[in-house]
């Protein structure tokens, strides 16, 4: 493996592990506050490592833990080189209904987290 190709996939395994860390915290956010009265379980290990984080995984209701499972496979497996964000993207690979929540989540979660202060996350509203 070339110097340069070692160096880009690298810059890549950072931005996915980047884009997932994003995925939890804003799908952590929308469970908290809406399913915060809800059964919860322990994030299953091998989608947390996903993640780079060594952080005691999170727990997260059935559905949020479902709705985490698909967006880490389909950013895992996105194909486009750079990634674009996901609603300008020429092709949806979220299946409808999971599209539906991922917008209701980070509409959520965003402005919430821009509200509190956290704009290093407005880039991912805006672009």
């Amino acid at each position: 493996m070339s110097i340069r190709l070692a160096v880009l996939t690298g810059r890549r395994q950072r931005k996915l592990r980047h884009d997932l860390r994003v995925l939890v915290t804003f799908i952590r956010i929308y469970c908290d506050d809406h399913h915060a009265d809800g059964p919860r379980a322990p994030v299953p290990r091998p989608i947390w490592r996903l993640t780079g984080s060594e952080r005691t995984p999170i727990a997260l209701c059935a559905d949020c833990t479902r709705l985490l499972g698909h967006a880490c496979a389909k950013r895992r497996a996105c194909p486009l080189d750079p990634k674009p964000a996901c609603k300008h993207c020429p092709e949806h690979c979220f299946l409808p209904s999971y599209r539906e929540q991922i917008r209701r989540v980070m509409r959520h979660s965003g402005r919430r987290l821009v509200l509190s202060g956290r704009l290093d996350y407005l880039w991912h509203l805006l672009w």
